[in-house]
């Protein structure tokens, strides 16, 4: 079952969001190293496909919605105008947005349970147990914590059911997932993830029913309407219905035709058991290819505390998008937490490291160095080349493998290590231009050192500039208008097209004599609010 795709291709996809509530900071930070790794695919010239979306059925979306007046279908329309508003204040340019009410989608479901049921992997059988509605699953007693609350939601208390469901046999397929993670050990990431998946498997595995009695808000089960099926099995097919084109019939076939297997899952560990055991048990059962990779990562926390709107300590996106702007939450995100791991958002913390990197290590240094390009130069690059340069550079010598470097990183998702690398030439960049003093240079008369001083330094600020595209895009974009390029990061559809990497990645490829814009703050330094963000 290994996957097999068009080489060019690369589909990725965020969790299909829940819409019990507007989405919270944790959404939107898997959603922006999405982002990013698409944003690093196009410029590689692959054809990307990033999908996102929303799932939308289930007992708790009914709880909701009666709880606020509203029907299940309105609820879920008026959640997922919130999802889409985020993603684009966070810059976000997904491909397509799946909804698990779309028609097609109930297509796609019944095919698929069609699939399974001809396998006879599908039973009916009496399913007792204590039961969280918030996370749509029963729970092993010795999972409860104190009066019979699940672990996960802690404030909730789990109810006791006692019916007859359908139930998927995963317990059939235990030798054969288990051959997976050993025979692509890449399959789960990062690597503690993947033990963790192996340990649940080892304890041997139970077949988990995917259907429920008295739930009318979902799909009817195709073999008997008085069951609905259950959220996970018809949430993770969302992925699959996304595939299809708008004027495609939703077949199975046709969704399956082009995008299909998915490259890569980003999802939050909370739900890695349904992508890494259920999914791909599913997939087998239907006979359709598995996907590249699963990756889980960790849970944000705020001030080293667990966030919840019981503690009074949320992260409002939307304000934080508010007051500081996309650049800088997506790069404090990406940069700050080792992707993979639990991380944390400090307010302070958040404002002292964008100020010091954006503001002042890189913006400053173009700001200062442009200057001296106008002043001396009449605004043009000056006319040297970057094979000119000597091989001994330090900036020269440490941007030359940067790219390559730097495509590793978004290759692993090891996005702290990307901007990590980045921010250590900025920083050479700095240290390099107060050394030499091309001011004092410039005094001498020594023309050509001057030339080659600030050419070094403009270069390695635009070759930061476009590496850190795929998380900065405004600012990058920013950077290279006041270099003289007319490359618009934002323009998916052209970066696609033009595939830059191989050339833009490299150190030395700025163009002498190119025309300069007149010197702009490219990132203003953050201030700290005067309301308390929340």
């Amino acid at each position: 079952m290994e996957p097999k795709k068009t080489e060019n291709l690369f589909t990725l996809t965020t969790p299909l969001y829940y819409v019990n509530d507007v989405p919270h900071v944790g959404s939107a930070y898997t959603t922006m190293a999405a982002d990013a790794v698409a944003r690093f695919q196009r410029l590689q010239g692959k054809s990307v496909l990033l999908i996102t979306g929303t799932d939308e059925h289930g007992q708790k979306i009914e709880r909701t919605a009666e709880s606020l007046n509203r029907s299940p279908q309105e609820h879920c329309d008026q959640i997922v105008s919130s999802f889409e508003s985020l993603w684009d204040k966070l810059d976000i340019q997904y491909d397509r947005f799946s909804r698990t009410t779309d028609p097609r989608h109930a297509e796609i479901v019944k095919e698929f349970f069609g699939r399974v049921w001809d396998q006879e992997d599908i039973y009916l059988s009496q399913q007792q147990g204590w039961y969280c509605v918030a996370c749509e699953e029963f729970k092993e007693e010795r999972e409860l914590i104190d009066e019979k609350y699940c672990p996960i939601h802690t404030n909730k208390q789990v109810e006791w059911r006692d019916e007859q469901n359908y139930f998927f046999r995963l317990s059939k397929y235990q030798k054969q997932l288990e051959a997976l993670y050993q025979e692509r050990p890449d399959f789960i990431q990062p690597e503690s993830r993947r033990n963790e998946v192996i340990s649940f498997v080892s304890q041997g595995l139970q077949d988990f029913s995917i259907s429920r009695l008295n739930v009318d808000w979902g799909f009817p089960v195709p073999v008997d309407p008085n069951q609905t099926i259950y959220v996970w099995f018809d949430a993770l097919l969302g992925y699959v219905t996304a595939l299809l084109d708008p004027d495609h019939e939703a077949t199975l076939e046709n969704a399956l035709s082009k995008g299909w297997p998915i490259s890569l899952h980003l999802i939050g560990k909370d739900i890695l058991r349904f992508h890494a055991v259920y999914w791909p048990a599913m997939l087998m059962s239907a006979d359709i290819p598995l996907p590249g990779r699963i990756f889980g990562h960790g849970f944000l926390t705020k001030d080293g505390k667990k966030m919840g709107k019981s503690l009074g300590n949320t992260l409002d996106p939307v304000e934080l998008l508010r007051q500081f702007g996309s650049d800088a939450v997506r790069y404090y995100f990406l940069k700050e937490i080792e992707f993979g791991q639990d991380g944390d958002f400090n307010l302070t913390r958040f404002i002292n490291t964008v100020n010091a990197d954006l503001a002042n290590d890189l913006g400053n240094l173009l700001n200062r160095t442009l200057r001296m390009v106008h002043k001396y130069f009449e605004g043009r690059i000056p006319h040297v080349s970057g094979t000119a340069i000597p091989e001994d550079n330090p900036l020269k010598s440490y941007g030359v493998t940067l790219g390559q470097t730097v495509a590793q990183g978004y290759e692993s998702l090891a996005f702290s290590k990307v901007c990590g690398a980045i921010l250590n030439l900025v920083q050479a960049g700095n240290k390099y231009i107060d050394e030499q003093a091309p001011w004092a240079l410039y005094k001498q008369e020594k023309l050509d050192l001057v030339e080659s001083v600030l050419y070094s330094v403009l270069e390695s600020v635009r070759l930061a500039a476009y590496l850190l595209s795929p998380i900065t895009p405004n600012l990058s974009n920013g950077i290279y208008h006041q270099l003289g390029f007319s490359i618009d990061f934002n323009d998916k559809t052209a970066i696609e097209a033009a595939a830059t990497f191989e050339t833009h990645a490299l150190w030395g490829i700025l163009p002498p004599e190119q025309v300069l814009a007149e010197p702009q703050p490219v990132f203003l330094r953050l201030e700290l609010p005067e309301t308390v963000l929340s």
